[in-house]
């Protein structure tokens, strides 16, 4: 057989070239190198672009992709045109559209190619590590299950089998709460596995727990209300809760977990409380059962609400896992929130919400006008995984799995980062807390450690940004889960040689 020669493109007259294996689709290739050719002053105003049958037989492409192309620019004020006439350069573009006064050769500035970004947007970036290098190994992701242990091949006929037939809920206008099946799925499945009973009445689908708790705080709270959460916590909380219009009023844990008193103390006017009691994250602290017990009064005696967070209450490796602060609720106070996405795989986007039962039907009636649904794509699919019992063998495959690869990490670590950083058993979760040693806390930045290590192929966090306030404590959040074991070796001699 033959090897079929690339032919090469002729170049138009306007000095335009296609990729037709990059990344942009042909019709936005055209659209940014004319719109970069107007700008750049190549094109000046008035000038006549050749007809669309012209370009399409220079660029060997469609005429409609170029048509497609040349709408755009007509739409953003770069090109005009009249029937009957060829198309050309808008001849009032504005000098400061140009960026260079007319007729002279445009001065490229570092700051006019730079985009004006807010003030929150630049803290939010400071905070954020550049990602890392796609070739390199991608140590210590958090929250991310282990996707080669998930079984796709199993999840791919589910999937084909809930779309091959669907069902006349699937193929039409879901209940707002999402798919029936799935409700009734999870229902059953807290019932066996979390130790309390729900309805499916009672059951949100969700995207994450941004979306879940901004939905029960419009629902729960007026704008203005203040929620207590903890310090240091999910800054997705923070972010949920200011959606809703909602003031977080941080309160610091301790040994014991979330203090209720403190926070009593601190903003006596708090109507929620936003915790995670049975594994803190990211500190991992168990909340006593005496603090249960006192938050279930203050909820009960003021009207008040709680939002449980179970996002990993799952894994747990010595011992059963622990009950919900939902199982002890009698007063009804308490919203419970979970996570299929760290349970399964992290594009599944799937979540859900038990709600009080006083508060289904207000929900209901206000789903479409204060939230947006969870798509019900794999909804179906997701209750035949869970009623056919795959959900409860792939958890019990991955706790031991998880296990494994969290002493692997401990192991690690006690070998390369003696002296530098040290990590505490955590007897539940998916993630580790790396902090400095005592010689080190001073000056210990772990926001540019962070940087340092992502450039170096690692994925990292810094405990510092899951503080709203100061002192802010400095360390690493290292997940294991999604690592397997050799790149858990060769993540932490990286992280060595980043810290040296």
């Amino acid at each position: 057989m033959k090897t079929r020669t690339p032919r090469t493109r002729r170049v138009p007259p306007l000095g335009l070239s296609l990729e037709p294996a990059g990344a942009l689709p042909l019709h936005r290739q055209i659209g940014e190198q004319v719109r970069r050719a107007i700008l750049e002053g190549r094109l000046k105003p008035g000038t006549r672009l050749p007809s669309s049958r012209l370009l399409a037989q220079d660029l060997d492409c469609a005429r409609g992709t170029v048509v497609l192309a040349l709408d755009q620019l007509v739409a953003e004020g770069y090109v005009v045109g009249r029937p009957g006439a060829a198309m050309s350069v808008a001849a009032d573009l504005p000098d400061e559209m140009l960026n260079v006064p007319r007729g002279s050769a445009p001065a490229r500035t570092q700051q006019a190619a730079r985009p004006a970004v807010a003030r929150r947007a630049r803290a939010l970036l400071s905070a954020s590590p550049p990602p890392a290098a796609e070739s390199l190994p991608l140590a210590f992701p958090t929250s991310q299950p282990d996707r080669e242990a998930f079984p796709f091949a199993l999840w791919a006929k589910l999937l084909e089998r809930e779309w091959r037939r669907p069902s006349p809920e699937a193929a039409a206008a879901a209940h707002p709460f999402g798919h029936a099946g799935l409700r009734e799925a999870v229902a059953a499945y807290l019932g066996t596995a979390r130790g309390f009973a729900c309805s499916a009445r009672e059951i949100v689908i969700t995207t994450g727990i941004r979306h879940g708790l901004a939905l029960f705080a419009e629902v729960a709270l007026d704008a203005g209300d203040a929620a207590w959460v903890e310090e240091p916590g999910f800054v997705g909380v923070r972010d949920a809760l200011a959606a809703a219009k909602v003031k977080a009023v941080p309160v610091r844990i301790d040994q014991g977990g979330f203090p209720p008193d403190v926070a009593q103390a601190q903003a006596p006017e708090a109507r929620l409380a936003v915790i995670a009691p049975a594994h803190h994250f990211p500190l991992g602290t168990v909340m006593g059962l005496q603090r249960r017990l006192e938050l279930l009064s203050w909820a009960e005696r003021n009207k008040g609400w709680i939002a449980e967070d179970d996002f990993d209450g799952e894994y747990r490796y010595s011992g059963r896992p622990l009950a919900p602060l939902r199982a002890l609720d009698r007063s009804g106070r308490v919203a419970y929130f979970s996570s299929f996405s760290k349970l399964m795989f992290p594009a599944l986007r799937l979540s859900f919400l038990v709600l009080p039962t006083s508060l289904v039907e207000v929900t209901e009636r206000l789903m479409d006008r204060i939230s947006v649904r969870a798509p019900l794509m794999a909804q179906g699919a997701l209750a035949r995984f869970i009623a056919e019992g795959h959900l409860a063998a792939h958890l019990r495959r991955t706790r031991q799995l998880y296990a494994t690869r969290r002493a692997a990490l401990l192991a690690a670590a006690e070998r390369h980062l003696a002296g530098l950083l040290t990590i505490e058993p955590d007897p539940g979760g998916m993630h580790l807390i790396a902090t400095p040693v005592a010689k080190l806390v001073k000056s210990f930045d772990d926001v540019a450690v962070t940087k340092a290590a992502a450039a170096a192929g690692l994925v990292v966090q810094p405990l510092s940004v899951c503080y709203a306030g100061r002192p802010k404590r400095h360390g690493l959040i290292l997940g294991y889960a999604g690592t397997p074991e050799p790149e858990i070796e060769r993540g932490i001699r990286t992280l060595r040689k980043v810290l040296g």
